[in-house]
């Protein structure tokens, strides 16, 4: 059977054989045993939805030996047997270029050498799921090799509903994921609903099919270092020799070492997974592994004394690194941590004192004691960054709810008000002021073609579209200009495409309408194929988190999420392909509302009033909401966004004299 043929078979008539356990591969972890008995029950009954009755009884026991030996059902008989990559879009079968290309991010999401657990369709986190089942994942290619471009796919946190009648302006996706009635989004809320199969976690870009490997977030990452180190400076000197330490390499903290060399220092990431440790160094995303202390000590002393810029993994854990560089008295010029912690009991961090297989069989034996190591293990880590913090170090949360949890665990990480913590989230001091106020955030496009020579060329329009409007940029964005024509023009040099032919850019409304009315452009006259454009939902406007993307949010609605929501509704009609709402994202599950997009261009007159419309209003709505929190510099932006477009008419603040409050 062809590969168009498998995608339009969906649920195969016949059952395939099952498949074995395939333990080279990077599985997730077990999950907890949270179901009842009945509920057990239930989570059969609606696995076995999917399925004719005739296959019932060969697959009951099948799917509940599954629910048994990893705390859920994946149906990994349903598992295709061809390779899981983003083929070229005319490759895929179908009446809509738009649904084509979808089904090209899908498969681009569960890329082994994108997915952080391809077997479980988890793209990463340790949770952030693209489906739920493979029947899921099996009937959405279906339904989308069926649609034509008078419909709209309706998904139900990886379940698809099904194809309604539409129109060719509408969506042909929407995706909503984990979207519970928020008395009952805390953590085991999650496992339950997983675990009947009626709810996921869609992470941020997972579940939006818009993740493009840990590309997706280096050049935001290579921002806040670079920043970082600019706040550190002395005498504006940069980066050479200094060191940043820091915890993580799955997806989104795998960018971390990239970073740290395109920002020009010394970086150890430390990570206790084999697995994820041998993919980062494989891909050439981190130059050394050292499985030794003593190593390590020897090898950053080196570093430092030669000023080198290297970037190494320490396979083992990140407390023990923070521990020993103390004793060492190793001075650690800038310190985070990216580790999932967002989901701390399942194997988004790995506790101090454990081996990474004790850990995972811990977590799923014994889920309380499991916690308290990992509790125990966060105060030890808090302690460990205090000692060097008072040396110096330069240490900020990187949004992964690190300090959250650490405060819930006792760690000594509160500010003197007993109120706020006495590190700063990166958004705060870096990101939030530097960027998110000003409109500028993480865009990204996608070649559909697979051609690396679209990518080439998609590179220089989008460099050459940016240095014109360098031209005449306010002083205020100068310097956001300058970061975004070097990053751009070294993209290629750094090697960052794993999987699709994709590249991240951080733009403000402007510069995103400019370089999609040239890619369109582009498309139009034969130069490239077509493009999709999407962006992180680490963004201006898309989502609203209290201690990360809104946490420079200070009029007290950061609690709030209407910003996420007016953002999916308004990308809605405005033009987008799909549109995604989350609950959940790198903070943790009832910690974040988040949406997002894709957008099709095709080179038509359609897509580029869509553009102009779409991502007008994907930036301005954040832009907006963040002028009304009295944020200077997003007060400037919004300011020379009404004088750009008459339409625009945004309600400004007036502040108040402090004087008067007393």
């Amino acid at each position: 059977m062809t590969f168009k043929e498998q995608i339009l078979e969906g649920i195969p008539a016949i059952l395939p054989q099952p498949k074995p356990y395939d333990p080279a591969v990077n599985h997730a972890p077990k999950r907890k045993d949270i179901l009842s008995a009945e509920e057990k029950k239930l989570a059969l009954r609606n696995a076995l939805r999917y399925f004719e009755p005739q296959h019932h009884a060969e697959l009951i026991k099948e799917f509940s030996h599954e629910l048994e030996t990893y705390g859920r059902i994946y149906m990994y008989r349903l598992r295709p047997d061809y390779k899981m990559y983003a083929r070229p879009v005319e490759e895929y079968p179908g009446k809509s270029l738009q649904a084509k290309a979808i089904m090209l991010m899908i498969q681009n999401n569960l890329d082994y050498a994108v997915a952080q657990h391809p077997h479980e369709l988890i793209t990463y986190g340790g949770n952030g799921a693209v489906f739920q089942n493979w029947a899921q994942y099996r009937l959405t290619m279906k339904y989308l090799a069926e649609m034509t471009d008078e419909q709209t796919l309706v998904m139900y946190s990886g379940h698809p509903m099904g194809l309604f009648p539409s129109h060719k302006d509408a969506p042909r996706v929407v995706v909503t994921n984990g979207m519970v009635i928020p008395n009952y989004s805390k953590p085991d809320d999650w496992e339950k609903f997983n675990a009947l199969g009626v709810s996921q976690y869609g992470q941020m870009t997972a579940g939006s099919y818009m993740y493009i490997g840990p590309q997706g977030i280096v050049h935001g990452t290579t921002i806040t270092v670079l920043n970082g180190g600019r706040k550190i400076a002395k005498n504006g000197e940069g980066l050479a020799g200094k060191l940043f330490l820091t915890s993580g390499l799955g997806g989104m903290s795998g960018a971390q070492p990239k970073a740290g060399n395109i920002a020009g220092c010394i970086t150890v990431c430390a990570e206790v997974n084999p697995k994820a440790v041998h993919t980062r160094h494989s891909q050439g995303w981190v130059d050394e592994v050292i499985t030794d202390l003593d190593a390590l000590v020897a090898r950053v002393l080196k570093a430092k004394e030669n000023k080198e810029v290297v970037s190494i993994a320490y396979q083992g854990n990140a407390v023990e690194v923070w521990e020993r560089f103390d004793s060492e008295n190793i001075f650690v010029d800038l310190g985070s941590d990216q580790t999932s912690l967002h989901n701390p009991w399942a194997g988004g961090y790995y506790p101090a004192g454990l081996s990474f297989e004790e850990s995972n069989a811990l977590m799923a034996a014994d889920p309380a004691a499991f916690k308290e190591k990992v509790q125990d293990s966060l105060r030890r880590q808090a302690d460990a960054i205090n000692k060097h913090t008072a040396k110096g170090t330069y240490f900020f949360d990187y949004g992964n709810a690190f300090l959250l949890e650490a405060s819930r665990a006792g760690a000594d990480i509160m500010a003197t008000d007993h109120i706020h913590f006495k590190y700063p989230s990166y958004v705060q001091d870096i990101m939030g002021p530097m960027c998110f106020d000003y409109g500028f955030g993480p865009f990204r496009w996608v070649c559909a073609s697979g051609n690396p020579e679209d990518l080439a060329a998609t590179d220089a329009i989008a460099c050459e579209v940016l240095e014109e409007m360098a031209l005449t940029a306010p002083a205020e964005i100068r310097q956001q200009m300058e970061d975004n024509i070097r990053w751009i023009k070294g993209a290629q040099e750094n090697k960052l495409v794993v999987g699709s032919q994709a590249r991240i850019l951080y733009a403000d409304s402007d510069g995103r309408i400019n370089i999609a009315r040239a890619f369109n452009k582009a498309i139009a006259e034969g130069k490239i194929g077509p493009v999709i454009l999407g962006r992180d939902h680490h963004d201006v406007s898309g989502t609203d988190s209290p201690y990360r993307e809104t946490s420079n949010i200070y009029d007290g609605s950061r609690f709030t999420a209407d910003m996420a929501i007016h953002n999916v509704i308004g990308d809605s009609f405005r033009g987008a392909t799909w549109v995604s709402i989350h609950n959940g994202g790198g903070v943790g599950w009832g910690e974040v509302i988040n949406g997002g997009f894709g957008m099709v261009l095709d080179g038509s007159s359609d897509a580029s009033r869509r553009l102009e419309s779409m991502l007008f209003w994907d930036v301005n709505n954040g832009i907006a909401r963040r002028s009304w929190a009295r944020n200077d510099e997003a007060i400037f932006a919004i300011k020379r966004a009404m004088e750009q477009q008459p339409l625009l008419k945004v309600t400004l603040p007036n502040k108040v004299d402090d004087a008067l409050l007393g």
